[in-house]
């Protein structure tokens, strides 16, 4: 008796872990997967180190929106990955200047970006930047460290990833959405 119970036992945890992976891959492969920040282009907002969760998800059924932080391939080495904020939408003209940012929206009209998660201000000059179609404009909040869309050019749409959905660590940072702001589209 004591044998078929151990055999059992051992059946009912192979069920147990069959069914724990056919739960947990797919959600890994296709929902949410974990990044570590590396680096300090988007001090304050990120630390490096800290731990977060992706939303694989959301960008299959929506379009990615301004201010929201994205994990991408790095255009010049997808092997890389890279965190920055989204500033420009596709077919914006993005105004940079020692004064801020300011978007001419695909309508014509002009709107200032309100940027309190911008810490280490430094633009980098005067510069403006159309970006094309199924592309975006990021940078890193901590400007003057970020290497970004200002450096090697626009993100295309296929290389991200997913957005920021929740920090894990540290405990003393623990969020949904970290990052997050509200920007007029």
């Amino acid at each position: 008796m004591s044998e078929v119970h151990r055999e059992n036992f051992f059946i009912e945890l192979l069920k147990f872990g069959l069914l724990a992976l056919c739960i947990v891959l797919p959600v890994r492969l296709f929902v949410a997967q974990p990044f570590i920040v590396s680096g300090e282009s988007m001090v304050p907002t990120f630390q490096n180190g800290e731990y977060l969760i992706i939303d694989e998800l959301t960008y299959h059924f929506s379009q990615p929106k301004r201010g929201e932080v994205i994990v991408f391939r790095y255009p010049k080495d997808p092997s890389q990955f890279f965190i920055k904020r989204i500033i420009g939408l596709p077919g914006e003209t993005v105004h940079i200047s020692d004064q801020g940012i300011t978007i001419t929206k695909t309508d014509g009209t002009a709107l200032q970006v309100d940027e309190p998660y911008v810490m280490n201000q430094g633009n980098g000059g005067t510069r403006e930047y159309v970006v094309p179609q199924d592309e975006y404009f990021v940078m890193g909040d901590n400007r003057p460290e970020s290497s970004d869309s200002r450096s090697w050019g626009f993100l295309p749409r296929k290389d991200i990833v997913g957005r920021t959905l929740v920090r894990l660590l540290p405990f003393s940072t623990i969020a949904f959405f970290p990052g997050a702001a509200s920007e007029p589209q």
